[in-house]
């Protein structure tokens, strides 16, 4: 069943308006994504200048997101190569 040329002229606006809504709003999320990158870069540039090591806190916040038994096993595992290094 082909739409006439009034339907299809409908229903290609409709999306048309539904695909340019959803491309705004990704356009929106994308300038607060950057926005938050600028923050978050401006916190780590205060934290070094409160004398933080900007290294450790990227570590300490990369295993707050983990479970507690892959931090153990991470850390055990680092402690046996470690010792097989004589470190």
């Amino acid at each position: 069943m082909a739409l006439d040329t009034a339907e299809a002229a409908t229903t290609g606006n409709v999306a048309a308006d539904r695909l340019k809504s959803i491309v705004e709003r990704i356009e929106r999320l994308e300038e607060e994504r950057k926005a938050l990158g600028s923050d978050i870069k401006d916190i780590y540039a205060e934290a070094k200048s409160a004398g933080f090591d900007v290294k450790v806190l990227r570590q300490l916040i990369r295993m707050r997101k983990q479970e507690p038994n892959e931090i153990e096993e991470q850390e055990t595992l680092l402690d046996v190569y470690r010792r097989a290094l004589g470190m």
